[in-house]
């Protein structure tokens, strides 16, 4: 039997006791009040994770001329071994009356391992998807959609409710969770057990950074290499400039997500006085940490910031605040704008090798963030005086009622949070409203919406054209027709989206207002998550609307339309032109 061959069977074996642990693990997760199958726990668990690790054992060893194999096994070993390390350490540390009744109670610790470890399984095979398939726009569509489908199921498990979904309901919470919207047709804080509220938080984590994103990471991290059609799909999906560094940015920006989630939920920790409980209180902080970065406006208390103890607390407010304006800036503009620092602290302190700095921050990076400042700015003053009688009269002090007009508009572009009652919003906010909805993020962030750079551009387009220019001119640099086309693309998909998702729920659902339906509408497309509290109440063929809607608003129609529609081949020719009235 050929190489080929052995390393084929002994894969098949390695996949099956994979998918056998794997069942293994839902069946523990998902039924854990089986208790008359403990002692079958007992005996799977060890039986196959020894199995999974000779069968390793056999592939590093047999083959390890292989590079591909060699890699592979080195790292499912590396991390099982650990595992059966930090297992048997619980098991000494917390030892009780018996080996057996210890290591059923320690079992978790193994458990979660695991999951970590199916998680970079995963993340090995899309790769080599990669290999078998080119479409970048494609294989990015689809993963969100495997994702959305895997946290349905899972969601419907008896462990992660308290009375059970239909599939309806997990569908619609996976798709909100995935496409960072925050819509939810049930209390995540009271339907949702902590298993289901963990499920939920990785699904919003994986959404908001990216499926593709975390697979080239682990790439890079375990030091597998990384192809040249990997890094033309990140290049792709991240907008990067140059190929040979793309997938050190994908390390850098999963890194530095991380590290900011982190700092925030220790903020975050620290300002949760009234929760005694150090397991509730860090994984609540934890919990609205990773929610408010990926912009994904998901809450475990019932209503959201806006509960009794949390709508004054100011100091959470504005680190909420800080995290939803990272991660709707995305790490290319903070990586901008650090660099900027770095080379301005370098010519202070150092005259010998001072940096001409005057090029640093790019066009991109300056227009995102003028329109981000412009937003904000524009929004906190509007709800300032729109509001005034109604949400911020609660709010005794200056720095209360300012606290609560800028979460609103910072909110509104994309996060989903609330600290006020969206019922109580005036009819000028709650339009308002859907304008900052409508535009959203900027572009390779965690939010949705049109985006910053695409709204700047058609706003530009019109002085220029006012002024009977063919171009764009931002100081001394031109915008590209292409991104000006893109950007007008954009603006008429999503108008056409919106204005059918908005037809659909007037046809479904009669019952509610217009202005209810828009708000909801845009909420979903721009995967915003606010709602004037029809979300529960729609119907089933509504919610499969707002479904579609989510879905196709965190992954950008225009990208699937590009992945179907795009020719392999360019012919380089051109028509005889012919003019328009357009008046």
């Amino acid at each position: 039997m050929s190489l080929w061959k052995k390393t084929s069977l002994t894969n098949i074996v390695v996949w099956f006791l994979d998918l056998g642990l794997l069942s293994f693990l839902i069946f523990d997760f998902g039924f854990e009040n089986f208790n008359d199958f403990r002692k079958y726990k007992l005996i799977v668990l060890p039986s196959l994770l020894f199995a999974l690790i000779a069968f390793n054992f056999y592939k590093y060893y047999k083959y390890r001329k292989d590079p591909d194999v060699y890699r592979s096994s080195r790292i499912n070993l590396f991390i099982l071994l650990l595992l059966i390390v930090l297992e048997v350490i619980m098991i000494l540390a917390n030892y009780e009356t018996s080996l057996i009744e210890t290591f059923f109670n320690a079992r978790y610790v193994i458990e979660y391992g695991l999951l970590f470890y199916f998680f970079i399984r995963l993340t090995f095979l899309l790769r080599k998807i990669y290999s078998m398939y080119f479409n970048p726009a494609i294989l990015f569509v689809g993963s969100f959609a495997i994702i959305a489908l895997a946290g349905t199921f899972i969601l419907m498990l008896p462990s992660a409710t308290t009375n059970g979904i239909t599939f309806t309901d997990a569908l619609f919470t996976a798709t909100s969770a995935t496409a960072v919207t925050g819509l939810i047709v049930v209390d995540t804080a009271k339907d949702f057990t902590p298993f289901g509220q963990t499920i939920i938080m990785i699904l919003f984590q994986i959404g908001g950074l990216g499926m593709l994103t975390f697979t080239s990471f682990f790439a890079y991290f375990f030091k597998s290499g990384a192809s040249f059609k990997e890094s033309l799909y990140m290049k792709d999906i991240l907008g990067h400039d140059k190929l040979n560094s793309v997938m050190k940015t994908v390390m850098q920006i999963v890194v530095f997500s991380l590290i900011l989630e982190g700092i925030g939920a220790l903020l975050i920790y620290h300002s949760l006085s009234h929760i005694d409980s150090f397991g509730s209180r860090g994984f609540f902080a934890v919990f609205h940490a990773i929610s408010a970065y990926c912009n994904a406006g998901f809450s475990i208390a019932s209503n959201g910031l806006y509960d009794n103890g949390l709508r004054f607390n100011y100091y959470m407010q504005w680190v909420v605040m800080g995290l939803i304006v990272f991660g709707g800036l995305g790490y290319h503009i903070a990586y901008n704008v650090i660099q900027y620092f770095k080379k301005f602290v370098t010519n202070i302190f150092s005259k010998k090798d001072r940096v001409f700095i005057s090029r640093v921050i790019n066009l991109n990076t300056k227009i995102v963030l003028y329109t981000t400042i412009i937003l904000i700015v524009a929004g906190t003053i509007f709800f300032l005086f729109s509001e005034q009688q109604t949400n911020l009269l609660p709010h005794t002090t200056a720095f209360g009622k300012f606290t609560t007009a800028m979460f609103s508009s910072v909110t509104s572009r994309t996060a989903g949070f609330n600290t006020v009652d969206m019922a109580d919003f005036t009819i000028p906010g709650i339009l308002f409203m859907i304008f900052l909805m409508w535009i959203g993020a900027s572009p390779a962030s965690t939010g949705g919406g049109i985006k910053t750079t695409t709204f700047a551009l058609a706003t530009l387009n019109i002085f220029a054209i006012a002024r009977d220019k063919k171009y764009i001119e931002i100081g001394t640099r031109r915008i590209a027709v292409e991104a000006v086309h893109r950007a007008f693309a954009i603006i008429s998909i999503s108008l056409a989206c919106i204005g059918m998702g908005i037809l659909l729920l007037l046809i479904f659902n009669p019952e509610f207002s217009l202005l209810q339906i828009a708000f909801e509408v845009f909420s979903a497309f721009s995967t915003v998550g606010l709602s004037m509290g029809i979300t529960s109440q729609l119907s089933e063929h509504s919610k499969y609307v707002i479904i579609f809607l989510m879905f196709f608003g965190r992954i950008g129609l225009l990208n699937l339309m590009i992945g179907l529609l795009k020719s392999v081949g360019r012919t380089e020719y051109t028509y005889p032109e012919e003019n328009i009235l357009i008046n």
